[in-house]
């Protein structure tokens, strides 16, 4: 089975809450980490996605550890969209 992971950067203008954390994460740019492996079986080349991770802290901070929270992409994309002023 044939895996790949594609990494992103998400950028949030002001601190934001994920259901996973207890406390806010700070403004910055974050890196996401997409897992997905492929489907198999089919005439054409697919993938599923099997995790979706942030690391934290922000990439401009200056820290020896980083962490990846496993994260949900709707939750990614909420925060997002409250960050842009867009949603709830």
């Amino acid at each position: 089975m044939t895996e790949r992971t594609r990494e992103t950067e998400v950028t949030f203008a002001h601190p934001f809450v994920l259901s996973a954390l207890m406390i806010p994460l700070e403004a910055g740019t974050y890196r996401l980490i997409v897992e997905e492996e492929e489907i198999e079986g089919l005439s054409f080349s697919a993938f599923r996605r099997t995790g979706t991770h942030l690391e934290i802290p922000a990439i401009a901070t200056h820290i020896g550890t980083r962490q990846r929270l496993s994260v949900s992409l709707q939750e990614i994309e909420t925060a997002l969209a409250k960050d842009a002023g867009t949603g709830e």
